[in-house]
């Protein structure tokens, strides 16, 4: 009998352990970023960039569909919201929009909680509006600008998602935020960083995509590349960072042409994760370039280079997974920047 129990109790005491969290160190990155996949970004952005979404215009039915597709896509990954319960959409009143005739809209939020720092956020944004119908009646679908951003954030939040039912839970706290309004002024990120959901002081980093799913103008001749924009504005240690990712694990192009102070485009302070830079919260924008479908209605979901994009979400990933398991928080050592008054 006194056998019996002791072995009982191994068993019992072994099944405990199994259910542990694992060391993170213990974790094989790249297994988690080769879940993120050409095939599942298509599947989505064939659907997300579709005629049915109408565009996505802030506000109008189609951007509440989207809205709508993002949540059911986190609950069924099984990733919840940081609202609690069912709620997973932060309202954006009309009354926050410059523009006239902009209805009541709604940031989408999801959230994986971190083991060790729970309450260090690292958020990874993308805008998930676009610019919707003309009055021709011409459906400006986003495949790119930025489909392609928010069907990246979904196949980064199944990644940690993954490693997190394998027991690789995130040292620090994930904050999926796709964000609404941008292509009416950054508004959605804007209304997050005047009312967030978690304290400003506690966010420890945002990588926002803007467009990464094309060849930009100019680069039709380069191999797999991504322009990086604000990575060593605020923080040289998020920049080292990035570097040493990319060259451990994808070595793509990391082209900073549109990070020069003085390039003519500003694209620094054109995106959502402006707001968190003037928060002084380290930033890295991802980005492709224009390219000639820009805000026409003939970016569509046929025009993605998918195995590339599936590749820069993959880097994306693989640099958050890195910001969120480091022992310190990227640490902030330059002043932010700021807009002329024409921007």
């Amino acid at each position: 009998m006194k056998k019996v129990l002791l072995f009982s109790l191994a068993i019992s005491l072994m099944g405990c352990k199994a259910q542990q969290p694992k060391s993170i160190e213990e974790a094989n990155v790249m297994d988690y970023a080769k879940t993120i996949t050409a095939e599942e970004l298509k599947e989505h952005l064939y659907i997300f960039a579709s005629d049915e979404f109408e565009g996505r215009d802030t506000g109008e039915p189609g951007q509440k569909l989207a809205a709508e597709y993002l949540k059911t896509e986190y609950k069924k990954l099984d990733i919840p919201s940081p609202l609690g319960g069912d709620d997973y959409f932060q309202e954006v009143p009309s009354s926050v929009f410059t523009r006239a005739e902009v209805k009541d809209s709604e940031n989408v939020l999801a959230f994986i909680q971190g083991s060790e720092l729970p309450e260090e956020i690292l958020v990874i944004s993308s805008h998930y509006d676009h610019v919707g119908i003309d009055e021709e009646g011409n459906i400006f679908n986003g495949a790119d600008d930025d489909g392609s951003g928010t069907v990246a954030i979904l196949e980064i939040a199944e990644a940690f998602k993954k490693a997190q039912e394998e027991g690789f839970s995130p040292k620090r706290s994930i904050l999926f935020l796709n964000v609404t309004g941008e292509e009416k002024g950054l508004v959605g990120s804007k209304f997050y960083t005047d009312n967030p959901v978690f304290p400003l002081a506690n966010t420890v980093a945002n990588l926002n995509i803007d467009m990464i799913g094309r060849i930009g103008e100019g680069k039709e001749n380069s191999g797999d590349y991504v322009y990086l924009i604000g990575s060593d504005k605020l923080s040289t240690e998020l920049h080292n960072l990035s570097e040493e990712v990319n060259a451990r694990h994808l070595n793509l192009e990391l082209d900073y042409t549109y990070n020069e102070e003085n390039d003519p485009n500003r694209f620094y302070y054109r995106s959502d994760h402006y707001n968190f830079a003037k928060n002084d919260i380290p930033i890295i924008f991802y980005f492709n370039g224009v390219h000639e479908d820009y805000h026409k209605p003939t970016d569509t979901a046929d025009k993605i280079e998918y195995d590339l994009l599936a590749k820069r979400a993959q880097l994306v990933f693989l640099t958050a997974w890195e910001v969120a398991n480091r022992e310190e928080r990227p640490f902030v050592d330059k002043p932010t920047l700021t807009p002329t008054a024409s921007e």
